[in-house]
């Protein structure tokens, strides 16, 4: 007679320590306070970094975290090693210890801590630096070149990297457009609860409309499976773009392009902002296209009319025309080189975050 097989018993799931409620509650808040899903999500991500630390050392209550125990662990960050034997940015250290002095300010604030034991902890400098690679304006050319718009996924991909160049979006700010999103009589596009859950319309070519819209004639309904939300690029289940695959997307063209660059779609941002620089655009105005809002030079520019940014953009941008024009405007003016400085400096810390994430 077969023995009766002893049936496993359910895995018992692991009680949640003091430190690991704190910090459910902080992204709780957050959530509740009308933090964007990126940020909460964000946040989370680091937080977890730092409550694994803790619980491989016996550290299980905010109670326990002193500012020697943080400092112990800033200079776990510095010392660590990733998987290809790189260490941390400095940016991506200073990124984590951000959200513990967020956490820490938030326990203390409600009472949760007497004293906040981050409150002096001292965030490592971060250096300025420019962006690593620049395409030119015939690289961007030659990367545009690469999908084969003869099937529907090529076609796709061609609308999403004319999207990418002509108005230098974030990538979820390009996830997240519906159909209805681009105005083509006007050449706008609106860009809605982008970074900091602002709103803001911006400029987009002819070239990248017209694309747009042979995509969504001729490609998308193939794409479009189930429930239909109105999101404009579908990817090959049918369903929005999360950031790594639009990522993905971008650098599989550029190294099919063979130019010697690589990147992702913070790239087309960089070569952007530099293309309309070189070309004389005002750097309020990129600013302003870029979504920038809190670059310290040019605080008080941060509300420049449309018509004003799409007379500088279609002056400045190679591709802003079905066929480059000779245009030339007497808006052109001379760039403040600190200016120029604090721009490139704010997009590159915007690829680090992209890196992290």
């Amino acid at each position: 007679m077969a023995r009766a097989r002893k049936e496993k018993a359910p895995p018992t799931a692991v009680a949640l320590d003091a430190l690991e409620m704190a910090i459910n509650q902080y992204l709780d808040w957050l959530a509740t306070h009308n933090f964007s899903p990126d940020t909460v999500e964000s946040r989370r991500d680091y937080l977890r970094y730092f409550h694994d630390w803790c619980r491989e050392r016996g550290l299980e209550s905010p109670t326990e975290i002193t500012r020697p125990i943080l400092e112990r662990y800033q200079r776990w960050l510095f010392h660590y090693r990733k998987a290809n034997g790189q260490p941390l940015g400095f940016r991506t250290q200073n990124t984590r210890l951000t959200a513990l002095k967020g956490l820490f300010q938030w326990l203390t604030r409600h009472n949760y801590l007497l004293h906040n034991p981050a409150s002096e902890l001292v965030l490592p400098r971060i250096e300025h630096r420019l962006p690593k690679y620049v395409l030119t304006a015939s690289e961007a050319e030659q990367v545009l070149q690469q999908p084969d718009t003869g099937n529907p996924e090529g076609l796709r991909d061609r609308a999403i990297l004319e999207t990418f160049y002509s108005t230098a979006m974030r990538r979820m700010e390009l996830a997240r457009l519906k159909v209805y999103d681009s105005d083509i009589e006007r050449g706008t596009v609106t860009i809605r609860q982008g970074k900091g859950k602002r709103d803001r319309t911006i400029p987009i070519g002819e070239r990248a409309l017209a694309w747009i819209g042979k995509y969504t004639a001729e490609a998308r309904t193939e794409l479009a499976t189930g429930a239909d939300d109105g999101t404009l690029f579908l990817n090959d289940m049918g369903e929005p773009y999360e950031r790594r695959q639009l990522t993905a997307l971008v650098r599989r063209y550029l190294i099919a392009s063979d130019i010697g660059k690589v990147g992702g779609c913070h790239l087309f941002r960089h070569t952007v902002a530099t293309l309309m620089l070189e070309n004389g655009a005002d750097i309020r105005v990129i600013q302003q296209m870029l979504g920038h809002v809190k670059i310290t030079t040019t605080e008080i520019y941060t509300h420049v009319a449309i018509n004003l940014l799409k007379q500088v953009y279609s002056a400045t941008h190679p591709a802003a025309h079905l066929k480059r024009a000779e245009a030339e405007t007497e808006l052109l003016a001379t760039v403040d080189a600190e200016a120029e400085a604090e721009l490139l400096a704010t997009l590159d810390a915007e690829a680090a975050e992209e890196d992290v994430e």
